[in-house]
């Protein structure tokens, strides 16, 4: 049985649209594939704990994560610890360099929770970064040009000799996403 484990980003959940679609595809579409979706806490050191509590017991071979911005930060933390497949839903790229302007009050855009973003947030993020990915074959980047939450160039050259899918335009929400949902799953299943 392969594993899909998708990761939601900053201030999101697992009703995130992005979650729910591929959800959807996995069990209306596809059999042998176990989808899972942690809630992932907005501190850093406490989502790591959930995502690896959510992989414990899958071998690293039948198992993808699926990221989409700071969740796809944390998708690359854990391949690179795990050794597993990695799909990246435009990723934040060492997200401590730009968490600094979030700093204050937050609130979760699904659940209304809300927390004071901190120094010790961005700290954490700093902590876990990932200097280089050691095994490109094991990435898959999404991206879109229209990002202006984030630079698509920053990922670009960060998973330079990863698989990649950039499109043009979009935003920051991957409006292309649904596209490439039936390839995504066929490669985290084959």
């Amino acid at each position: 049985m392969k594993t899909i484990v998708y990761l939601h980003g900053f201030v999101s959940s697992p009703q995130s649209k992005k979650a729910v679609m591929l959800g959807d595809y996995v069990k209306n579409c596809v059999a042998g594939i176990d989808y899972r979706v942690p809630e992932l806490h907005h501190r850093p050191r406490r989502a790591i704990e959930q995502i690896a509590a959510a992989c414990r017991g899958i071998p690293p071979a039948d198992l993808t994560l699926v990221g989409s911005s700071l969740g796809g930060f944390y998708a690359t933390v854990m391949a690179e610890g795990l050794g597993c497949r990695a799909a990246l839903l435009n990723p934040a790229v060492h997200p401590h360099t730009h968490f600094a302007r979030y700093l204050g009050a937050q609130r979760n855009m699904y659940t209304g929770e809300e927390f004071e973003l901190t120094q010790e947030h961005v700290d954490e993020l700093r902590t876990l970064d990932v200097s280089a990915i050691t095994r490109p074959e094991r990435y898959w980047l999404f991206v879109e040009t229209g990002d202006v939450v984030l630079d698509y160039r920053e990922a670009v050259a960060f998973y330079k000799d990863a698989l990649h899918s950039v499109v043009r335009g979009g935003d920051h929400t991957l409006v292309s996403f649904p596209e490439h949902v039936p390839e995504l799953v066929d490669w985290a299943g084959s």
